[in-house]
């Protein structure tokens, strides 16, 4: 029976209303026939579920409730605990809040004090407790503490670091060694915590294994650096890269089942002075389908791209660094272009996602086939739409904007601070001013920020001077606006954010930006015109997302300059 300790747990769910009276006695009638205890019987008949009743549990005796589920647990804290132990009691340290352990526990273990005095002499260090589903918990046990049990199993069978030389001689491991266990735990964990690239570093001591969620890094897990090359080499099979090669940078990629849905990956090698580097792109196919509303664009910014890509014809282009989201919004875009009576040809390299309905090309350089080559055989397939993975060099550009002023609708990516600057990059790459002016009709600049985690983000007043210090757009006439600024809870593994959004500046290529464009004007001229006909800069809809209470002050600051 699931029960709230010191109180009673029916009673406190009928006052928090998440059940009604007639219910409970429904329940109590039914309890008696089969001997279950009232509350058992409402969470199995699904009037109330097992985290509502954790939830209100928690509220009850005053300690935190943590939705694992989208939580990411500090691997320093839970390397406080053996997994053993973990596994026995159902108990998961999760990090640290203001100086003390915050352990996860069921509710039944919420008042056990002897359990908790072991927590402090088996961590040293003060605990506290937060409640969570014992089914959840136990969940994230598995999640986590299997790496660990790989890493003993894999250490135990690779004795010495001449052994695991090796395994990169081998073409083929057998499925069930620790090696390949290894590396299928440190996808799927890194699948399920939302990373968007996995890190495998060899450095001078060990094997260090890093995750990039939301745009940033956190470290996972340490081997011993006699697994290497063994992991190396494994990653490289799946790949299908050339493992014997360790000298010069490779590239591959690979498929993987999760959860039902296949996911992708990208994968990259980069020789360092401790061996080679391995760098994994996630490419969730889910992703390839989003539509352009959830991409986070404000209701003016999304008319003035809509205007572009509603066009027969003309070159619409997305700048922005590596990892800003370019290929995403590209995507969503062929998804609305996406027509059994359009002809959509994509060049790119790699092919990251795969559209249905979509002829895709793949680059091979190596077989001469490059963007250039490939842009002028698929000219004489008939396309309508053209999608360029990047515009690299003169002669990609050149084709792009041929392509563009004969009647094909061209999407490309070009590598940009922002959106003005993306006339003078394509003048510079060789193309004519007025070639440039007459084909582009849109660019595109965007960047990620992350989103506010909506479970502890703080409402606050900043003064008159703090805003004039970020140059924060606000009428001072106006009251001052309520804005909401980064705390940190379990939820969002105490970082205060939780997912990503997007910033975009659109620059619609009018008759006076091209006149600019063809009389070779700065970037500041042209930015300055655009801004007079209604562009909106990375900053000011970075503002306009931070009024929104989506994300915060300072989370522009370190995405916008």
């Amino acid at each position: 029976m699931i029960g709230v300790p010191g109180g009673d747990a029916v009673a406190a769910l009928v006052d928090a209303g998440l059940v009604t009276e007639d219910q409970v006695a429904e329940a109590v009638r039914q309890s008696e026939l089969d001997g279950r205890a009232p509350l058992q019987v409402l969470v199995d008949t699904k009037v109330v579920s097992t985290s509502d009743v954790v939830r209100t549990a928690a509220a009850a005796v005053g300690l935190p409730y943590v939705e694992l589920a989208n939580y990411s647990v500090d691997p320093t804290a839970a390397a406080r605990l053996p997994a053993d132990y973990a596994r026995r009691y159902g108990v998961l340290p999760l990090g640290w809040e203001n100086g003390e352990l915050l352990v996860a526990v069921g509710v039944k273990q919420a008042g056990n004090i002897e359990l908790k005095d072991d927590l402090v002499r088996l961590t040293r260090s003060l605990v506290r407790f937060a409640l969570a589903p014992h089914a959840d918990i136990v969940a994230k046990i598995d999640q986590l503490y299997r790496a660990e049990d790989e890493l003993t199993d894999l250490t135990s069978n690779i004795e010495t670091e001449e052994q695991a030389e090796d395994l990169s001689n081998f073409t083929t491991v057998a499925e069930d060694a620790p090696i390949v266990r290894f590396v299928n735990l440190l996808i799927s964990q890194a699948i399920a915590d939302r990373a968007s690239d996995i890190h495998i570093e060899p450095t001078e001591n060990d094997l260090r294994v890093r995750y990039r969620i939301d745009g940033v890094l956190h470290e996972q897990h340490r081997s011993t650096k006699s697994i290497q090359a063994g992991v190396i080499s494994r990653i490289k099979i799946m790949a299908d890269i050339n493992i014997a090669e360790r000298r010069v940078p490779q590239d591959g990629r690979l498929s993987v089942n999760h959860n039902g849905r296949k996911v992708d990956l990208r994968v990259a090698t980069l020789p360092t002075v401790w061996g080679e580097k391995i760098v994994a792109r996630i490419l969730d196919n889910s992703t390839a389908q989003l539509s352009l509303d959830e991409l986070g664009f404000s209701a003016h910014n999304f008319r003035r791209y809509r205007n572009a890509y509603t066009k027969p014809y003309g070159m619409i282009l997305v700048t922005g660094p590596t990892g800003s989201g370019k290929s995403t919004t590209l995507y969503a875009t062929l998804n609305i272009l996406n027509d059994p009576a359009v002809n959509i040809i994509t060049v790119e390299d790699p092919v990251e996602y795969r559209l249905p309905g979509v002829n895709q090309v793949q680059t091979n350089p190596k077989a001469g086939l490059t963007f250039a080559r490939a842009l002028r055989s698929i000219l004489r397939s008939d396309p309508d739409v053209i999608l360029i993975g990047e515009i690299r060099d003169h002669e990609t550009a050149q084709i792009a904007v041929e392509s563009a002023l004969t009647g094909h609708m061209v999407l490309s990516t070009l590598h940009t601070n922002d959106a003005p600057s993306a006339i003078g990059r394509l003048i510079e790459m060789g193309i004519e001013p007025f070639l440039v002016a007459s084909a582009l009709d849109s660019v595109l600049a965007q960047r990620l920020c992350r989103t506010l985690c909506k479970e502890c983000k703080e409402p606050y007043t900043p003064t008159e001077q703090e805003l004039a210090d970020v140059r924060f757009g606000h009428d001072p006439s106006e009251p001052l606006p309520v804005l909401y600024r980064a705390v940190g809870c379990t939820a969002c593994a105490r970082t205060g954010y939780h997912g990503r959004m997007a910033l975009h500046e659109v620059m619609t290529v009018t008759e006076e930006i091209e006149r600019l464009a063809v009389a070779r004007a700065s970037t500041d001229e042209i930015e300055k015109m655009a801004t007079a006909q209604g562009m909106t800069s990375l900053r000011d809809d970075g503002w306009l997302k931070v009024r929104q209470g989506l994300t915060s002050i300072e989370e522009i600051l370190r995405v916008v300059a």
